[in-house]
């Protein structure tokens, strides 16, 4: 059985198109020789091929019947490895199918992750927003990650003490009570509108 020792790779979909084949020939097959022993009064694979006395049955070709019943349990065994055959060519086919498309959706995800070497990088986390706090009423929440804020940036921060900078320059203006702040929330970037009371 070359097919079965050959691996997942050899198997393509011509050759279980082919193993279906074969086992609808030898249904075929099968359906003929059940005709034969339809055909012989209906004597089927059980019922017996001589008289009450233990003489062959006059009514039916016991010979012809004798050949369809065996051909039949042949066909059967041969059906039946056919079909443990398809069952593992279908099972590896599939396997592999997965497998490709897990690759495909792999390497989809690195090449979209390699498109975009250029977003901003977070420079600070946020661990904790006070409630009634501007940062709380723009909707900043725990977890989120802070790319920009008014001019501090990954490039220029330092501490702490150059986002509160930010904030103190922003409080006196007339023009402006507000400071955009971009972030990331999980697999979403977002920025929110920082109003300063």
């Amino acid at each position: 059985m070359a097919e079965e020792a050959a691996g997942p790779e050899a198997l393509s979909v011509r050759e279980v198109q082919e193993l279906v084949r074969r086992k609808d020939e030898l249904e075929a097959q099968i359906k003929a020789c059940y005709a034969v022993l339809e055909g012989q009064k209906g004597v089927g694979m059980n019922e017996p091929l001589v008289d009450a006395e233990g003489y062959p049955r006059a009514d039916v070709d016991v010979y012809q019947v004798r050949a369809a019943r065996h051909n039949v349990i042949c066909l059967q065994n041969d059906h039946k490895a056919l079909m443990l055959q398809v069952e593992k060519a279908l099972h590896q086919l599939h396997a592999r199918e997965k497998e490709k498309q897990a690759k495909d959706e792999a390497e989809a995800q690195a090449e979209a992750m390699n498109q975009n070497p250029s977003l901003p990088q977070p420079f600070a986390r946020v661990n904790a927003v006070t409630p009634g706090s501007p940062a709380s009423i723009s909707g900043l929440q725990v977890d989120d990650e802070i790319i920009e804020f008014g001019s501090v940036d990954t490039h220029n921060f330092q501490t702490l003490q150059n986002i509160a900078t930010v904030v103190q320059h922003s409080e006196g203006l007339e023009d402006t009570s507000s400071l955009k702040l971009p972030l990331w929330k999980p697999n979403i970037r977002l920025i929110l509108l920082l109003l300063l009371m």
